[in-house]
């Protein structure tokens, strides 16, 4: 019995070491981590909108779509191919001014916004894949 339980053990052991060890998904949203005027700058030079998100640390749904949504596929290919994709802490550098000009009452706010930092559409919580690419083809839409 005693040694059942040491090898279950050694096994979670190295469960749990091993998810830890797994390397990051690389396939979905890549973002463009720069400030904010190189962020503008980038859309204007690559004639692209930008996509938006603002969030907090210490937020439950936006860990969700950091872990969830961002990482998915299609998602990535389809808002690398078509946005200059940021995301800025709203408590943090940039992401203070940002969640004030834009009057961010919630987190996570998701915005579509055109080379100039204008509104084109805007979300407020947390949007699964199918949901975030919809809100993604809206705005290119409009």
């Amino acid at each position: 019995m005693q040694k059942q339980f040491l090898l279950m053990s050694v096994l979670l052991v190295m469960l749990f070491a091993g998810a830890k060890c797994a390397p990051p998904r690389t396939d979905g949203i890549k973002f463009y981590d720069k400030s904010w005027q190189e962020v503008l700058n980038k859309a204007k030079t690559e004639h692209k909108l930008i996509f938006l998100d603002i969030y907090a640390s210490w937020c439950g749904p936006c860990k969700a779509l950091r872990n969830e949504t961002f990482p998915d596929k299609s998602v990535g290919d389809y808002f690398n191919a078509h946005f200059v994709c940021t995301s800025f802490d709203g408590e943090v550098g940039d992401g203070v001014m940002l969640a004030h000009k834009f009057d961010i009452q919630a987190y996570p706010s998701l915005f579509i916004l055109d080379e100039k930092g204008n509104i084109v559409k805007n979300a407020m919580g947390f949007m699964g894949p199918d949901d975030l690419l919809q809100f993604g083809r809206n705005a290119l839409k409009e």
